[in-house]
């Protein structure tokens, strides 16, 4: 392999010759060979705003002339483009400040510049601590990327995926109006229940998910940047920290100010923990939901068999027409991942000593994985099991007018002890409640009649 010589403040450093990256990209890179998990790209994608904002920013302070700002925003424009994708190689197990990826994103981006200026016959040099770095530290950084990219994940993948699957239902609950069926808890047989009202809580499930993580936002709308590498500003100038906010805010397309407290900024990460906390309460929301889905799907004969989802693949290598809930267990494996990865999270935002968490990185790695997978299992789930549910009305009806908790509805007629001896004689004679009611003397056949009507016990 051809290689180049890069030098950093530690000395010479051999560099691919192809690879945009310099010399600590490289020591990092050749230092912590620890698992296959990377930066993520949506932490990228955030660091490319972030550079580009604040090149913008030391422009307009009079720090940074305006061709090197232009230079740094172009090159952070391919970087938003996936242009340099494979320039990015660190791995999440590096230092917890991030100050390698840090490092990273500011090498790519000078020695593209430079490029570019070189290709335009210019000599002048951006060096990626002096100009890229300007005003900025990886302390206040990364926190910053992170905050950034766990807003757009959000705003961008999640809640539009929540919004989807809802609409699903509300669909759903509007089709299945006055359909009534067995309502069950504890896994035992319960009063009915209309199945637009099982629906509807499905759909209200994901509508308070979708309140409580836009609720989040807010707090992840507060920027760490300006605080440099302990929260005190320096060599950050006057005003830079509320600018450079205002600027990301413009090229993210959200709502972004600088943090009031940098010495908070830097050193907690309760923001993102709280966010986390709100997607992780979604992911207990989609196991439940895709669990009662699969249950209410059981069989095809000796299950529930209540509603019908599609059929989209083979479910066994051995047992021909086996058709299995494959939708609902991806979504409940994802869940427990979510839910993994929030007590990682938890016990990571907890390891703030004294002016700097540095367990930021495999922060970022878990929260915007489980935004990514839970986005994307909602959308798969919608797309190929809500939008197909059926409700199978006959089986719906037979376990309704088998249900003996259908006795209920005689509590007020002839008390719960009496309703109880009814239940108990239909369940050990296998007769009906009707059958049984009338043996034990307490209701008449028209009494029975009039008061013993499901479809009103809704």
């Amino acid at each position: 392999m051809d290689n180049r010589i890069e030098h950093d403040s530690m000395g010479e450093v051999l560099v691919p010759a192809h690879a945009l990256w310099g010399a600590q990209t490289q020591r990092s890179h050749e230092n912590f060979r620890i698992g296959t998990e990377r930066m993520p790209q949506e932490i990228i994608r955030a660091f490319a705003i972030l550079k580009k904002a604040a090149a913008m920013a030391n422009n307009e302070l009079g720090r940074m002339d305006k061709n090197t700002c232009e230079l740094i925003g172009r090159v952070c424009d391919e970087i938003l483009d996936g242009e340099h994708d494979d320039a990015f190689p660190l791995v999440v197990w590096q230092t917890g400040s991030g100050t390698q990826s840090n490092m990273n994103v500011n090498e790519v981006i000078a020695n593209r510049a430079n490029q570019l200026l070189e290709e335009g016959g210019a000599i002048a040099r951006l060096h990626p601590n002096d100009t890229v770095n300007m005003s900025q530290s990886s302390n206040d950084t990364f926190p910053t990327a992170l905050h950034i990219a766990a807003t757009l994940s959000l705003t961008e993948r999640l809640i539009p995926a929540v919004s989807a699957l809802a609409s699903t239902f509300e669909h759903l609950e509007r089709k299945n109006q006055g359909i009534i069926k067995a309502g069950r808890t504890h896994l035992q047989d319960a009063v009915p229940i209309a199945f637009s009202q099982e629906i509807s809580g499905w759909r209200t499930m994901l509508e308070t998910s979708r309140s409580q993580i836009q609720s989040t936002l807010p707090y992840l709308a507060r920027l760490a940047l300006g605080g440099t590498a302990v929260g005190t500003g320096l060599n950050a100038p006057k005003d830079f920290d509320v600018i450079v906010a205002h600027r990301i805010g413009e090229l993210a397309g959200c709502e972004f100010q600088t943090d009031p407290n940098k010495f908070h900024a830097l050193t907690s990460k309760d923001a993102i923990a709280f966010a986390h906390g709100a997607v992780r309460a979604l992911a207990a929301n989609m196991m439940k939901i895709a669990n009662d889905v699969r249950w209410l799907a059981s069989g095809p004969r000796d299950g529930l068999g209540e509603i019908s989802i599609p059929e989209n693949e083979p479910g066994s290598s051995i047992m021909p027409g086996k058709v299995n809930p494959t939708q609902c267990e991806a979504v409940t494996m994802v869940a427990v991942q979510v839910m993994g990865n929030d007590s990682t999270i938890g016990f990571a935002a907890s390891q703030g000593n004294f002016e700097l968490n540095v367990f930021m990185p495999v922060i970022a790695y878990d929260f915007l994985q489980s935004v990514r997978l839970l986005a994307d299992a909602i959308e798969s789930f919608n797309k190929n099991c809500a939008v197909g549910i059926v409700a199978n009305r006959e089986k719906m009806a037979q376990n309704l007018n088998e249900s003996l908790m259908l006795v209920t509805c005689l509590n007020p007629h002839i008390g719960y002890e009496k309703a109880a001896a009814v239940a108990h004689k239909a369940y050990t004679e296998g007769t009906s409640l009707r059958e049984a009611c009338l043996e034990l003397g307490f209701l008449s056949e028209e009494r029975f009649d009039e008061v013993f009507k499901p479809e009103e016990m809704v």
